[in-house]
């Protein structure tokens, strides 16, 4: 029976970007105001490439319904929603976008869907590392040029549970967002940078944010342009940039990387469970720390985020010894 069905997700898979897009039923007759159709040069995943963007199951700016993902971004010509959906049959992908930002996202749409990613790059060195990059064939890594909408969620993650995190974006996202251009009422474009900066004290308690991370968005929000520059740079030199901000550092800056340049070899050192999870996947040791996760990826310098990134979507992780963190409140306070 083994192999005969589909793992389903887990929390470590879907940290990986497993993001499950349920079939078509009946697909809503829509008027978008721009179209356009990509055809991927090798088998593409579009569940699993644009996974890693969405902060949740309730994430208010990504939704995966009608055999499509759906996603919101504020770009550089202002609030855009993205539709796209894969035709396997056909070997393309069709995209439909709204708003003032719609003409710069399906300019972006190849690099979005991993055109500038070359998998064939990767060796797998390990058996595991091997069967998942198998069953995988579609991974690609995105690259969504936008450096705020990865950066901001990034820090709400930050010593605290996924579930709080999640929370926190929704609640903020919703309340201080707005409603996203086109015909889906269920999505939000994140708030603008002087929006974030007028976020009330009191809004961030309310939604389990700290004073730590909320001042640190705040640090971030006043200088957006700088950071939004260092999507043109390479991602080591974006990664210095980013971490020029008291309360960002190596963890938050390869993790917005990961996601806004596509980086293949950004390794989210720091992270409370990823050194466990690859230690355990690749040696047999739940007790790894960052120093032990970096020599086990080290056969894989230069691809070591794909690496990471295929042992979370295998789905190995070590027996818990101990029940789930309660998530705190620090709203109730």
């Amino acid at each position: 029976m083994s192999g005969r069905f589909a793992p389903r997700p887990t929390r470590t898979s879907v940290r990986g970007g497993d993001a499950r897009i349920p079939p078509a039923r009946t697909a809503p007759a829509l008027t978008p105001s721009l179209t356009r159709r990509y055809a991927p040069p090798t088998p593409l995943d579009v569940g699993l490439t644009l996974g890693p963007l969405r902060r949740g199951p309730g994430d208010p700016t990504f939704q995966t319904t009608d055999g499509s993902v759906w996603r919101t971004c504020r770009t550089p010509e202002g609030p855009g929603t993205l539709r796209t959906t894969a035709f396997a049959a056909e070997g393309e992908v069709r995209a439909e976008a709204w708003g003032p930002g719609a003409e710069w996202l399906l300019d972006r749409l190849p690099a979005l869907l991993g055109a500038e990613d070359d998998p064939d790059v990767f060796t797998p060195r390990h058996r595991l590392l091997a069967a998942a990059h198998r069953r995988c064939p579609g991974l690609r890594l995105a690259r969504t040029g936008l450096v705020l909408e990865s950066l901001i969620p990034t820090i709400l993650e930050q010593k605290v549970t996924t579930d709080e995190a999640y929370r926190a974006w929704r609640l903020l996202v919703r309340r201080y967002g707005e409603p996203a251009p086109g015909p889906n009422p269920r999505l939000h474009v994140m708030p603008e940078p002087r929006t974030w900066a007028t976020i009330p004290s009191w809004e961030w308690h309310r939604a389990g944010v700290d004073n730590k991370r909320a001042s640190t968005i705040l640090r971030v929000v006043r200088v957006a342009r700088r950071m939004e520059e260092a999507a043109a740079m390479a991602p080591e030199q974006a990664q210095e940039r980013l971490e020029l901000i008291p309360g960002i550092g190596p963890w938050s800056s390869a993790e917005t990387v990961q996601r806004s340049h596509g980086a293949p070899d950004a390794v989210s050192v720091g992270d409370y469970h990823l050194p466990s999870i690859v230690g355990y996947a690749l040696a047999g040791d739940r007790d790894a720390d960052d120093a032990a996760m970096l020599e086990l990826l080290e056969p894989y310098a230069g691809q070591r985020h794909r690496a990471a990134r295929l042992i979370l979507l295998s789905g190995r992780t070590p027996p818990r010894r101990a029940p789930r963190m309660t998530p705190g409140n620090i709203g109730a306070l």
